[in-house]
């Protein structure tokens, strides 16, 4: 799965539109590498998108093509 749609799905980022954009500017990286919309996630993949001052950083748990607001947070483990 493409790393826009994971992160809308994962409910990490509101609409994938703004995935791609933060793609776009180099505010996700991937396993410490920055990464384009199109990278293909995988199962053990660290994640980490920059919002403004504040990172978040987790690890691709599982992956599904939909997930209900109640098991989106399945799909990851937050890394302090």
């Amino acid at each position: 799965m493409r790393i826009d749609k994971y992160l809308k799905v994962a409910r990490l980022i509101k609409r994938r539109t703004v995935a791609n954009e933060a793609c776009d500017n180099e505010r996700v990286k991937v396993n410490g590498r920055e990464v384009k919309a199109s990278y293909q996630v995988k199962v053990g993949d660290i994640i980490e998108i920059g919002f403004g001052t504040r990172s978040l950083k987790v690890e691709v748990t599982n992956i599904s093509e939909h997930a209900n607001k109640a098991d989106a947070s399945s799909l990851y483990r937050e890394i302090l």
